[in-house]
């Protein structure tokens, strides 16, 4: 015990004295937080700030709805001084010959986009066609913008038929805010949208980033080691388990370094800005537990890829298909804050590569989640951590000693059967 101790001491020190660490441990949480900031100003400014006027040729088949479908064009460009969309109608005729040369205006970027009104739109019988050319996301939204205004006239049109006042209508229409009030233990506050939406993503982030970023380090240690023949020596006085079990502990207690200074540093902001109920000290506490049950498990999946790989190369063509499990909880994390309790999103939580990613994503986004759920995920990846690390165990004891090319499945295999 005193041997894997001392390798231990040996990991942590010399990983949290290395410059990547201290990377990981300031420059990135400020990276993080600058790129929220600034993609929430850029996708601010590109959703509000000024545009260049877009020219779309109306034709109106249905010979009435011009007038008001202009109306309502101005409505918008008062509205919207900066996006200006500039409506005027085809000087040309409505035969196919005249559609076509409007739509090669389209493809040669004279004109923004041409709509043609159907010829009885105004009783729902026909569609409208509006035909564009995409040259980038800014003009994907003109379309729901274009279709909104279309409708707006057919609804003034109409009411004019059937001789209904559109200010009475407005009136009945009249919006009426309403304010959602959350109701804690603490009292009443104002509901945070975006701090109930990123709280998850924030618990996931931090449990991915905290055991991939500091697992990389075992794995390239232990390359090193054995490609140095370092390896041999170190052996000569412990045994490969007492090894990889010092390199693992040492490297979660660089781990939890990392996520403490990450947590707090959230905690502390969250609950500057009266968000304490959104990361709760019961969600943080589940937090450590996943994580180091979760960093246990990777560690040693990484520390037995590393043992039978002999460059950096050949660990990263066998780490893909392991990647690529690791990343679910990254793609689908949306629809498990949505939706914690859905089947899937149960299903996931007791696959225990993933279980610590998963149950920390669906407490943070439904902290009502059923106590035994959560012992059950704790349980099971409890269970999983022995089993792998006997498995890991197995590889590194013989793979640390093997050179040349990296084994297939079937020699990992045998290697298991090894007493």
């Amino acid at each position: 015990m005193s041997k894997t101790l001392i390798v231990a001491q040996k990991e942590f020190l010399e990983t949290v004295r290395s410059k990547i660490f201290l990377v990981n441990l300031f420059i990135i949480p400020v990276f993080v937080v600058g790129g929220i900031v600034l993609s929430t100003k850029m996708t601010k400014s590109s959703m509000e700030g000024p545009r260049p006027a877009k020219t779309i040729v109306v034709t109106d088949l249905s010979k009435t709805l011009l007038p008001d479908l202009e109306s309502a064009f101005q409505q918008y460009n008062k509205a919207n001084p900066q996006r200006q969309i500039v409506m005027t109608p085809a000087t040309s005729d409505d035969s196919a010959s005249a559609t076509q040369q409007m739509k090669d205006e389209v493809l040669r970027d004279r004109i923004n986009a041409y709509l043609v009104i159907g010829q009885n739109v105004i009783k729902g019988q026909d569609r409208s066609y509006y035909y564009t050319r995409t040259r980038n996301l800014m003009d994907l939204d003109s379309f729901s913008t274009v279709q909104r205004l279309v409708n707006d006239a057919l609804s003034n049109r109409r009411l004019v038929e059937y001789k209904i006042s559109p200010q009475v209508l407005a009136d009945i229409h009249r919006w009426a805010p309403v304010e959602q009030v959350e109701l804690g233990t603490k009292g009443e506050g104002k509901r945070e949208e975006v701090a109930m939406l990123m709280a998850p993503f924030f618990f996931l982030f931090l449990m991915f980033t905290g055991v991939f970023a500091t697992n990389q380090q075992i794995l390239t240690s232990v390359i090193e080691e054995k490609n140095s023949r370092v390896m041999e020596v170190i052996l000569s006085a412990i045994s490969p388990f007492q090894l990889m079990a010092g390199k693992i502990l040492g490297l979660a207690g660089a781990g939890l370094v990392l996520v403490a200074v990450w947590g707090g540093a959230g905690y502390g902001a969250a609950t500057s800005r009266g968000l304490s109920g959104v990361v709760t000290p019961a969600n943080l506490a589940y937090f450590v537990i996943y994580f180091i049950l979760g960093f246990l498990l990777i560690s040693s999946v990484f520390a037995a890829i590393g043992s039978a790989c002999n460059t950096l190369k050949e660990a990263q063509s066998m780490m893909m298909p392991v990647m690529l499990l690791f990343i679910t909880p990254m793609i689908t994390w949306f629809f498990i804050a949505q939706h914690p309790q859905a089947p899937v999103s149960i299903v996931l939580s007791f696959i225990p590569p993933i279980t610590p990613m998963i149950m920390i994503l669906r407490i943070a986004a439904y902290p009502e989640l059923p106590l035994i759920q959560i012992i059950l995920s704790i349980i099971v990846l409890g269970a999983s951590v022995p089993a792998v690390m006997w498995v890991s165990a197995k590889i590194f004891r013989t793979g640390i000693l093997m050179y040349g090319k990296p084994p297939s499945l079937r020699e990992l295999v045998r290697w298991l059967r090894y007493s």
